[in-house]
């Protein structure tokens, strides 16, 4: 098993600088098992690399890629605490007592005694913040969950979470990689920094253009491959982390070759100027 290294915050919350993600295993939106054998050893192949930060949701797959994860993580000769579990409470059970079920649920699905950092997996502008994180407190105190954190939030968002929360935010998950750069542009990545909040990235490698000059250009000084240099150039960066798919044994080989090295600061941000960079996300929209 490869070390994966992990970033700490001075609060005290450290999280792996990669991680797998499981959205569309098991499913879509309902569970579909025609493909469990293979998502199960695609989440193995990657814990046996050492990719022991897992990020699922209840909403992936009607719940069954939490399931999925469950199942992987058994017999692997991996203690839980080795473990790093993401997942995320859905945007239509953000009420207190829905959130509380929604913990409960995934726990029993997973097959573990608690999460290690818990997710608003997006926003519900019906729901006020204040409830959702009430609930959220609640879990921490009870130790359902280790750590409280949001995904999609913007600053404004994300101040009124942290003002209603006992605990820390210690993390929001967010679209970002070179070319989707909103959160640089609106100033939240400056924020969650000076707040001492990781920022999670997802989709890190989806819609960029890996044979631009300079890209290519890079790749060869550095002896990596493309997307090696764009996810490294992720993970270079103070305060942010992210997480991959990678069904692929090709594609889990190539994205751990991201680790272990880092651009020069030049390189990097001869990236950020160069490379063309979209102001708003095409996913899911920072509100």
């Amino acid at each position: 098993m490869s070390d994966v290294p992990w970033k700490s915050l001075k609060n005290g919350f450290a999280i792996p600088v990669l991680g797998q993600g499981t959205w569309r295993m098991g499913g879509v939106d309902t569970p579909d098992t025609a493909n469990d054998d293979a998502d199960i050893a695609a989440i193995r192949r990657g814990i046996a690399t050492g990719l022991c930060h897992i990020d699922t949701a209840e909403m992936y797959a009607g719940g069954h890629a939490e399931e999925l994860v469950g199942i992987a993580m058994k017999g692997q000769g991996i203690g839980r605490a080795d473990y790093f579990l993401t997942d995320k409470v859905w945007k239509t059970h953000l009420r207190y007592d829905d959130v509380l079920r929604s913990a409960e649920a995934s726990l029993k699905r997973l097959g573990t005694d608690y999460i290690d950092l818990y997710l608003i997996h997006q926003v519900n502008p019906d729901v006020p913040e204040e409830e959702t994180i009430r609930a959220m407190n609640r879990l921490k105190r009870e130790g359902v969950i280790r750590h409280i954190g949001v995904s999609n939030f913007s600053e404004e968002r994300l101040k009124r979470a942290q003002a209603a929360s006992d605990a820390p935010i210690v993390a929001n998950q967010l679209h970002y990689n070179l070319r989707i750069r909103e959160i640089e542009q609106c100033g939240l990545l400056d924020y969650c920094r000076s707040q001492g909040i990781m920022v999670i990235a997802w989709r890190p490698l989806r819609g960029l253009d890996l044979t631009l000059p300079l890209i290519v250009a890079l790749a060869e000084k550095y002896g990596k491959t493309p997307s090696q240099i764009a996810l490294n150039w992720l993970l270079c960066q103070e305060n942010v982390v992210t997480i991959t798919k990678a069904a692929n044994p090709l594609h889990l080989a190539e994205n751990m070759g991201a680790l272990g090295w880092a651009l020069e600061k030049e390189d990097a941000e001869r990236l950020r100027r160069e490379y063309p960079a979209e102001a708003v996300s095409d996913a899911v929209p920072l509100i």
